[in-house]
C-alpha cells in the first residue's frame, strides 16, 4: 500500500516534469507559428509524449526498480512514442492536403469561379468547404447584379445624352431665330422655349430623384395620407391631358384607404402611373383607377390602361431605370407637360419601396395592369 506522503511525491515529481516540458514546447510553438500545421502538430504531439514518458521515468527512477525493468520501460515508451508521432505525421499530412484543397478552393473564387463542395474529412473542414461553395455562388450573382447595373448604368447615360440633345437643339434653334430676328412668330417661339426648358427641367428632377432613391438618401415626411383624396387631385390634374387625346379616366374606391406616408412622394407615384398610361393608350380609350383596401391591412392602388399590353419578355425591365417600350427613345411633351427621361417607372418603384410597399405589372385584355400596395395606416409591422 503506498503511503500518502510517496503519493504526493509522485505527483509532484510528474507535475514538475510535465510543466518543465510544456514549457520548452510553449517556447517552441512560439518560433513555429509561421511554419506549417504540419509541424506544429508534430510539435504538440511530441511535448504530449514526452511529457508522459518523461514523467514516468523521473518517478521510476525514484521508485529504485531494477536496471532491467528500466531498460524495458524506456524500450515500450520509445517505441509508443514513435507509433505516437507517426500517426500525428500522418493526421498532419492529411490535414496539409486538405489546407492546400481549400486554398485551390479559394483561390478559384477568386479568379471569378463557381466551386461546388467537395467532400472532406472532418465536420469543420467540410463546414469550411460547403460555406466557400455558397459564397462563390452568391459573388457569382453579385458579379451578375454589377454586370447588370453597369449595363444598365451605360444604358441609361446614353439614353438622357439623346433625349437632352433633342429640347437643347430646339432651345438653340429658337433662341437663334429670336436673335436674328428672323422668327415669324416670336411668341410661338416664347412658348416652345418654355416647354422646352421644362422638359429639361423634369429630366433633371427625374435624375435628382432617381439618385436620391438609388443612394438611400430620399427624405420622406411621413403622416396620414388618404389614398382616395391623392388620385382625386392628381386625376384633376391630369384631365387637361387625357382630355387632349380624348381619353377618359374612371376612378374608383372602396374601404378604410387612409396609408402612413409622404403625401408629396405618393402623389408623384399615381401621377406617373397616369401619365405613362395616358402615353401609351389610344386616342377614345378608357384608363380605370382603382384604390381598396386589401385583408392583409394594406391598401392597394391600380391603374389599368387600353396600351395593348406588355411583351412577357419585358416585363421584367419595365421598372429598369431608362428602359421604355418603345423604338423612340425621345420623350413627346403633352399639352406643355414633358414625357420625362424613362425614369418614371424606376422612380415609382424606388418610392413605393420607401415606403415598405410593391409594385407589380401584368397584361389584361387589350392593355397592362399596374398595382401598387402600400402598409394600411395603423397597420403593425414586424
Amino acid at each position: 500500500m503506498i503511503t500518502l506522503l510517496d503519493f504526493g511525491i509522485i505527483l509532484l515529481t510528474a507535475a514538475a516534469v510535465a510543466a518543465l516540458v510544456a514549457a520548452l514546447a510553449g517556447i517552441a510553438l512560439r518560433f513555429a507559428r509561421h511554419t506549417s500545421m504540419l509541424l506544429r502538430l508534430l510539435i504538440v504531439v511530441a511535448a504530449t509524449v514526452a511529457s508522459i514518458a518523461a514523467a514516468t521515468i523521473a518517478v521510476a527512477v525514484q521508485m529504485y526498480i531494477s536496471d532491467h525493468d528500466l531498460i524495458v520501460l524506456f524500450w515500450v515508451i520509445g517505441v509508443g512514442a514513435v507509433i505516437s508521432l507517426g500517426v500525428a505525421a500522418l493526421m498532419g499530412l492529411g490535414i496539409s492536403r486538405t489546407s492546400d484543397r481549400l486554398r485551390s478552393t479559394a483561390r478559384a473564387i477568386g479568379d471569378g469561379q463557381i466551386v461546388v463542395a467537395e467532400d472532406y474529412a472532418g465536420l469543420e473542414f467540410a463546414a469550411l468547404a460547403q460555406e466557400l461553395a455558397e459564397t462563390s455562388q452568391r459573388l457569382a450573382r453579385s458579379r451578375e447584379d454589377v454586370a447588370t447595373l453597369e449595363q444598365s448604368r451605360r444604358r441609361l447615360v446614353a439614353w438622357i445624352s439623346h433625349d437632352l440633345r433633342t429640347p437643347l437643339a430646339a432651345l438653340r434653334a429658337m433662341a437663334e431665330s429670336l436673335e436674328d430676328g428672323v422668327a415669324e412668330e416670336p411668341d410661338r417661339y416664347h412658348r416652345q422655349i418654355r416647354v422646352q426648358a421644362e422638359t429639361l427641367a423634369s429630366m433633371v428632377d427625374d435624375l435628382f430623384e432617381l439618385s436620391k432613391i438609388q443612394s438611400g438618401t430620399l427624405s420622406l415626411n411621413m403622416e396620414p395620407v388618404s389614398l382616395f383624396d391623392l388620385v382625386s387631385d392628381t386625376v384633376a390634374d391630369l384631365h387637361p391631358v387625357a382630355a387632349s387625346r380624348s381619353i377618359t379616366l374612371k376612378e374608383s374606391r372602396t374601404g378604410n384607404l387612409t396609408l402612413y406616408g409622404d403625401a408629396r412622394e405618393l402623389s408623384r407615384v399615381i401621377g406617373n402611373l397616369l401619365m405613362n398610361a395616358i402615353e401609351h393608350s389610344p386616342a377614345n380609350s378608357e384608363i380605370l383607377i382603382s384604390a381598396r383596401e386589401t385583408e392583409n391591412e394594406h391598401v392597394a392602388l391600380s391603374v389599368v390602361d387600353a396600351g395593348g399590353g406588355i411583351p412577357e419578355e419585358d416585363l421584367g425591365r419595365i421598372f429598369d431605370a431608362g428602359w421604355r417600350g418603345t423604338p423612340s427613345r425621345t420623350p413627346t411633351p403633352t399639352l406643355d407637360m414633358s414625357a420625362g427621361a424613362g425614369l418614371g417607372l424606376a422612380i415609382v418603384a424606388g418610392i413605393v419601396e420607401a415606403h415598405a410597399g410593391g409594385v407589380t405589372v401584368h397584361n389584361v385584355p387589350g392593355g397592362c395592369q399596374f398595382d401598387v400596395t402600400l402598409p394600411r395606416f395603423g397597420a403593425r409591422t414586424s
